[in-house]
């Protein structure tokens, strides 16, 4: 869906200026080869720019974990439905053990999260690595002692905001990258206008294609800007969140059963928690739940 939205930017694009030239088509393909032609210099000096800038102002944690946050245009969330079944089948899993034999009985599948038989019951859990890292050591420390829900609640909302800055930086560097992308496109229409000027004494006709190609900086710029790296940036902000709400899931479950509730309840928190699309209803959740094994 995002790939094709991308290319409706150029289908609408074009299209509305075949649409304004009263479907002249001789005119828009001269428009359109002069675009064309001063295309991959105006490109170089935008986009090349930018990339540039864009190293400069971030550090290596940043570009990298940027290049792996394209796969927001391909994946938009970063969990589904099936994810969050298991999340809370997971949850209500350590919640039931720790009920039933204590919490002594969990230390030895937050020790050795690789080898333990619950979290393996959940693949998709125990192949998130930060997620189960997460979840581990906060069972750590309540099952040390410090179990109050209002000092674990703090610390939590404390490392989560550090998660959601760090998963946050792909789409600020590439909405930073639109917003200076505009200027650059100045930039080399003004490089474009001083070609121009040098060659003052062409023919009309020559000026004109020149002019022309010049003003295709301004035009590529905003382009870039707003039509394609502006949504590449939000898209990977809208994924930012979905990644972020894995860890908020889990917060709201480990309080509520810290607070007293039931193992079912607390699950059942976490679940109204969830965005509808992603939320499996209660009948769903309850069949899942009755289904697991029981845990040891």
């Amino acid at each position: 869906m995002k790939f094709a939205g991308l290319a409706l930017v150029l289908v609408f694009t074009f299209g509305g200026l075949l649409i304004a030239m009263h479907f002249h088509f001789e005119h828009f393909i001269k428009i359109v080869m002069i675009i064309v032609s001063a295309l991959p210099g105006e490109f170089t000096i935008i986009f090349g720019c930018a990339v540039a800038a864009f190293l400069v102002a971030n550090p290596p944690h940043v570009i990298k974990t940027t290049m792996g946050y394209f796969k927001a245009l391909s994946k938009p969330s970063a969990y589904n439905k099936k994810d969050y079944m298991e999340l809370l089948g997971m949850m209500y899993s350590i919640f039931k053990l720790v009920r039933t034999k204590g919490w002594l009985a969990v230390e030895a599948h937050i020790e050795n999260p690789h080898d333990s038989a619950i979290f393996k019951n959940f693949p998709s859990f125990s192949g998130n690595h930060h997620a189960e890292v997460f979840l581990c050591d906060y069972l750590r420390i309540i099952s040390l002692g410090n179990d109050n829900p209002m000092t674990i609640e703090a610390l939590m909302d404390e490392e989560i905001a550090t998660i959601e800055a760090h998963h946050a930086h792909p789409g600020h560097a590439i909405q930073t990258m639109a917003d200076g992308v505009p200027a650059l496109g100045i930039v080399a229409a003004v490089l474009g206008v001083i070609k121009t000027m040098g060659s003052i004494t062409e023919p009309p006709e020559v000026l004109g294609a020149m002019i022309g190609g010049a003003l295709v900086g301004t035009f590529l710029g905003v382009f870039l800007a707003y039509g394609m790296i502006g949504p590449i940036a939000g898209a990977m902000t809208a994924r930012a969140e979905t990644e972020v709400m894995y860890y908020k899931c889990l917060k709201i479950g480990v309080l509520a059963f810290l607070q007293g509730a039931p193992p079912q309840v607390a699950v059942e928190f976490a679940r109204k928690f969830l965005p509808h699309d992603v939320q499996p209803t209660f009948q769903e959740l309850e069949e899942s739940l009755n289904a697991l094994p029981a845990p040891s």
